[in-house]
């Protein structure tokens, strides 16, 4: 069933900042040096807020995170990020830091956290985890109890002037951690729900109630990926101030090492062979080894997080603020006026003002909170995948040859080691004793051969039935199951692979598909089947119609909670003759007069989304939003402006380009 929704103007939601800790990051001065807290009446009973005196941490500003690691994929639902103990079946090291208190005392504790095994009413509680002051742990055993996000009690404790703050991992399984609260009033419960609980940061830390200046820019870019860094690159190259907003430490998206997908998608395309110039200089030629298979979840290296920092940043004109999260719009009559940003590690809001915005998020977050007309496919739409087992090392000689003594779980891949590599059960993963699943025998609905090349592709992909927004972390955790589950058999029950060893795996979900803006042009598969043309034709697909729903050979025992995917890559009815030409106008919202997108949330239906949404595509959707906003200053005008009134300028330079060496040979 494909329930497309059509949606038009909404009420704006109202998401504001999380309270962090003073003097949890160095050289980051807390608002509670400046600020007097006050007391909310409002909040009353459960809610209320306690009195002075109180401590909370913020787990994510945590002056040492050790080998815990910042989950800030629903920020939104819980108004902060979380610490992840990613750690792959390994116990991660602390994570630290110390708390000042107004005075020596007794104190309960609370601790927000949650068994994350909890939905599937799944024994074993994995994420497991200690707290300790000064060395020695509660009595409480955290990660244990509650499907939902929620304050667990952990009992109450005297302390010092200072104490040691540790969240230590029993399990490597996943333990998730948003916050620790030391309250004098050992009676008062802490609110949960997202209002009274981001009011009672705030007002707990001292943090500003509005947020601070943070420029005043010709565009904004929301979202870092191949798309955004396009587009912000494009429109800095041809004299426009630009800030670029992503939410992670590293650009590229699902192209970055923390998720680890191919970029794909042919570029330098006749008649405009120079669209594509600036995608070609963030992501590097696929290795030659990696030619004849996929080039998914290799080594960090090879997705060059450092070479698209480099690029963006040697632009003078981009304000580049990665690890903050837009999560506020301001509109006036029709046209956005500032976004809001929440930095991801220390909860500081600033707004950006702008005369045109970008929504590059992929689930089209800038728009949807401005009120932009969208659609979404509510069933079966693509999933999220989650990359796993790795080789970083292309051929099994040289896996021989590795000695394998780095252990950061972001950083590494499946290896083999020199002695018995043990993994334990895990009775509260997927149960698959008796399936099938790619990389085990006697599996054959996917096409590559079998064996440790087919764990972890692509097809490992889940949420095809959930809301890819609400329900992100949960498609993510159902990965994580799959993998888990996976492993324990090959491990355990086939008793294959006694001396490899898990040691990379994306916590990041790989996101296919989520809310889509609407444009003057909804693009469909039909369109690309019949070889529609377009007089505004602006970025060259190449891709197959490639839509994704759960493969039968693993459905059974699964239904609704499905983790392995089918392709229509390549099938009858789902090619077309390219490269295809598809309309400028698909790049800009048919009701906000001044927010272009690019990347995977762009104006198209759900079938049509199969051919553009792979990453080098979107680079050049974004080359072709930088020159639109050049010419939206240069005429004064708006995207549909461009369109209607400066569509042979456009064209002029997307025959031109802005690559470096295009613009350098222009300037000779």
């Amino acid at each position: 069933m494909n329930d497309r929704t059509n949606f038009s103007r909404r009420d704006f939601i109202k998401i504001v900042a999380t309270a962090i800790p003073a003097a949890a990051l160095p050289g980051i001065p807390s608002a509670a040096d400046t600020v007097k807290p006050s007391v909310n009446s409002d909040l009353g009973g459960a809610g209320a807020l306690p009195a002075a005196g109180n401590v909370l941490l913020e787990a994510e500003r945590f002056e040492q995170l050790g080998g815990w690691v910042v989950d800030q994929q629903i920020m939104d639902q819980m108004g902060s990020s979380y610490l992840l103990a990613h750690g792959l079946g390994e116990p991660v090291r602390d994570a630290e830091t110390t708390a000042t208190f107004p005075k020596p005392g007794k104190f309960r504790v609370w601790v927000r956290t949650r068994d994350w095994v909890a939905p599937w009413n799944a024994p074993g509680a994995p994420g497991k985890f200690q707290v300790r002051l000064n060395g020695k742990p509660l009595r409480t055993t955290f990660g244990t109890e509650g499907a939902f996000w929620h304050w667990q009690d952990g009992g109450t404790v005297k302390v010092g002037r200072e104490v040691k703050v540790a969240l230590h991992d029993l399990t490597g399984f996943e333990g998730r951690c948003d916050a620790v609260l030391f309250c004098r009033d050992l009676n008062f419960q802490p609110p949960n729900e997202l209002a009274a609980l981001t009011e009672f940061r705030r007002v707990t830390l001292g943090l500003p109630e509005l947020p601070e200046a943070g420029g005043e820019f010709d565009l904004v870019v929301v979202g870092g990926g191949i798309a955004g860094s396009c587009a912000a690159i494009s429109a800095a190259r041809l004299g426009l101030t630009v800030a670029l907003v992503q939410d992670r430490p590293v650009l590229g998206g699902n192209g970055s090492s923390e998720v680890r997908v191919w970029p794909e998608g042919k570029i330098k395309q006749e008649p405009y062979p120079h669209m594509g110039d600036v995608v070609a200089e963030l992501v590097p030629d696929k290795p030659s080894n990696f030619q004849s298979k996929s080039a998914n979840a290799k080594s960090a290296d090879i997705y060059a997080d450092e070479r698209k920092l480099a690029v963006v940043r040697s632009e003078r004109r981009i304000t580049l603020m990665t690890e903050q999260r837009v999560n506020q719009v301001e509109v006036r009559a029709g046209a956005i006026q500032s976004v809001v940003a929440q930095h991801t590690r220390t909860g500081r809001r600033v707004r950006l003002n702008a005369r045109w915005f970008a929504d590059c998020t992929g689930d089209a977050s800038v728009g949807f909170l401005a009120g932009a007309d969208y659609e979404m496919t509510r069933q079966g739409h693509l999933g999220a995948s989650n990359l796993w087992n790795v080789n970083d090392l292309p051929t099994a000689k040289d896996l021989l040859k590795c000695e394998c003594t780095d252990t950061n779980a972001l950083n590494n891949a499946v290896f083999l080691t020199q002695a018995p590599a043990p993994f334990p059960r895990c009775p509260w993963a997927i149960d698959l004793r008796d399936k099938p699943f790619p990389g085990r025998k006697k599996y054959s609905a996917t096409p590559d051969k079998e064996g440790l090349n087919q764990l972890g592709d692509w097809f490992w992909e889940s949420g095809f039935n959930h809301d890819p927004i609400s329900d992100v972390e949960w498609m993510r955790d159902q990965n994580f199951r799959a993998m888990y589950g996976a492993w324990d058999v090959l491990k355990n029950v086939d008793g294959l692979y006694p001396n490899y060893k898990l040691a990379w795996a994306a916590f990041i979900a790989g996101k296919r598909e989520s809310r889509r803006l609407l444009g003057d042009v909804i693009l469909d598969a039909d369109d690309f089947r019949s070889n529609r043309p377009w007089n505004d034709g602006a970025f060259p697909c190449s891709w197959s119609i490639d839509l994704h729903s759960p493969d039968p050979a693993s459905e059974k025992g699964n239904t609704g909670e499905e983790f392995i995917a089918t392709a229509t890559a390549g099938k009858k009815g789902y090619t077309y003759q390219g490269p295809y030409w598809a309309p400028y106008r698909c790049l800009y919202s048919r009701n906000l007069s001044n927010l272009f997108m690019a990347g995977r949330d762009i104006s198209v239906t759900h079938s049509g989304l199969g051919p553009v949404r792979v990453m080098r595509t979107c680079g050049m959707m974004g080359e072709v939003v930088g020159m639109a906003a050049a010419l939206c200053k240069q005429h004064a005008t708006s995207p549909r402006g461009v369109y209607q009134e400066h569509l042979g300028d456009l064209k002029k330079l997307m025959q031109r380009g802005v690559g470096q060496k295009t613009l350098a040979a222009a300037r000779e």
